[in-house]
């Protein structure tokens, strides 16, 4: 297909126009989000799922620029708008579905088929189902990164999170310290640097899982 999930539609007068083809654009990532999951049954991160769709047969995502937050933005919510609405579908069908940035996997569960959700608010769900937080300023989105990799996000990640976190930066567990998170963060990105053989997409691995042990280890409010 032509259109791109890299390339946010213009709001204004063809704003229906924009919406349709944007919702063409979401189906077709249901489609190949659902397929690239259930041929990882251990589960996928983002990046991972990212590079599966910019590829043969499904060519639905452009080329990324994962060191700008601006141009990276409109790919990571359209993609995780897409695995909230496919969680929806598959909890009808008593699939559940994990969702964080460094693991996205289907798993089976025990549901009646038509309950729904859990009755309990999903403030990520809810801001990911927005579609008119895909046409966010530039200016909103460099203030909402700067939050996040500030560690001022609300949500505490569960031990399953934390412990995908802790395996990226080579712990076999979550480790018992900050401290110590920050020294391995420190050595793996210097490992993973442009200048010895890395690449920036490992680093933004790095930071992801980064900033959920930093969310981990913060005191609660």
């Amino acid at each position: 297909m032509t259109d791109s999930p890299t390339v946010r539609p213009t709001p204004g007068a063809d704003a229906r126009y924009d919406d349709h083809v944007l919702e063409q654009q979401i189906q077709h990532l249901l489609v190949a989000v659902e397929h690239e999951l259930r041929r990882a049954p251990t589960g996928l991160s983002e990046l991972a799922l990212i590079k599966s769709l910019q590829k043969d047969p499904w060519n639905l995502i452009g080329k990324v620029c994962f060191d700008d937050p601006e141009k990276l933005y409109p790919v990571h919510f359209l993609l995780f708008h897409t695995v909230y609405r496919l969680r929806d579908q598959l909890h009808e069908h008593g699939e559940s579905l994990s969702i964080s940035p460094l693991s996205i996997r289907i798993d089976s569960q025990s549901v009646v088929g038509g309950e729904g959700l859990p009755d309990h608010t999903d403030k990520l769900r809810e801001f990911y189902l927005d579609l008119s937080q895909y046409r966010m300023s530039d200016d909103a989105i460099l203030r909402m990164m700067d939050d996040f990799w500030a560690g001022r996000h609300s949500a505490n990640p569960d031990r399953e999170e934390a412990l995908d976190a802790a395996q990226q930066l080579g712990f076999d567990q979550v480790p018992d310290d900050f401290p110590e998170v920050k020294k391995r963060f420190r050595r793996a990105v210097m490992q993973a640097h442009p200048d010895r053989g890395g690449d920036t997409e490992t680093i933004q691995t790095l930071n992801q899982a980064f900033a959920v042990l930093k969310a981990h280890f913060r005191p609660s409010d």
